[in-house]
């Protein structure tokens, strides 16, 4: 009986740059640490030195001016998530348009937020409400939040018009929907979760930010940003690393949320 020679499998060819390199993992893992060790060590010290282990997170929450400042985080995020979203999905619809006046002068009003540095658009806001003899309090905060999310707002939702298909717009128009029907029935449900993640970022934008509430807020419209900022002078307690630690997991739940549904 004839028999066929033993053959030894071929190893897969080597292919150039999946080679592992020790230098580039060590300072990949020494820049995550740097960025993630402070923060789960905040985590950790939420939790200790409690008779319970929520003792910290329950005396935390139990400060009436904590929650005040809580309260008007909620509001200022909410109004400002709205607004901007209003406005941002506008503006995406309107630069949708190949041509028409001002197109360049107005994506660069789009974009500026982007750039211009916190303090200084903090700055020229305070100025500008003082010009106006405008009282600060939570609508002029709402105001300012606002002029910084609808540009993630109105690039989140430009992104997703430019992976639309237009076709799917002229054959609802062929069929005889009006332009708004055809909107409703055809663009906004396609436009839907990008809508949404430009909200949850826009929340999350307005809930975090302090420089601009800095100077943008006044007599009992602190938010819990600025509420924190101000207990930290009497020294750092565990009921402040309790409430920080609150934001972050809120941050990042709201953050996995939104690139969910991008992704989605």
């Amino acid at each position: 009986m004839f028999k066929t020679p033993f053959k030894t499998p071929l190893k897969p060819p080597r292919i150039p740059g999946k080679k592992r390199r020790p230098s580039l993992v060590a300072y990949t893992t020494f820049i995550l640490a740097a960025l993630y060790l402070p923060l789960v060590a905040l985590s950790v010290l939420s939790f200790r030195g409690g008779p319970t282990l929520f003792h910290w997170y329950v005396r935390a929450f139990s400060d009436p001016q904590l929650l005040q400042s809580l309260w008007n985080s909620i509001f200022i995020g909410v109004g400002s998530t709205i607004i901007s979203t209003v406005l941002g999905t506008m503006a995406a619809l309107g630069l949708r348009r190949p041509r028409f006046p001002g197109r360049v002068a107005f994506e660069s009003l789009i974009n500026l937020p982007l750039v211009l540095p916190e303090i200084v658009m903090g700055l020229s806001l305070l100025v500008w409400f003082s010009f106006l003899k405008m009282t600060l309090g939570l609508f002029s905060v709402i105001l300012a939040h606002t002029t910084f999310s609808v540009s993630y707002v109105t690039l989140i939702i430009l992104a997703r018009i430019k992976g639309m298909d237009p076709l799917l717009e002229e054959a609802a128009s062929d069929l005889g929907a009006t332009p708004w029907r055809a909107f409703w029935t055809v663009t906004f449900p396609l436009l839907l979760p990008a809508v949404i993640s430009g909200a949850l970022l826009s929340f999350t934008l307005s809930f975090d930010d302090f420089l601009i509430t800095f100077f943008t807020s006044g007599v009992g419209s602190d938010t819990l940003p600025i509420r924190i900022y101000s207990m930290m002078r009497f020294g750092v307690t565990p009921e402040m690393n309790a409430i920080s630690f609150s934001v972050i997991f809120f941050t990042l739940l709201t953050v996995v949320m939104v690139f969910r549904l991008r992704r989605e």
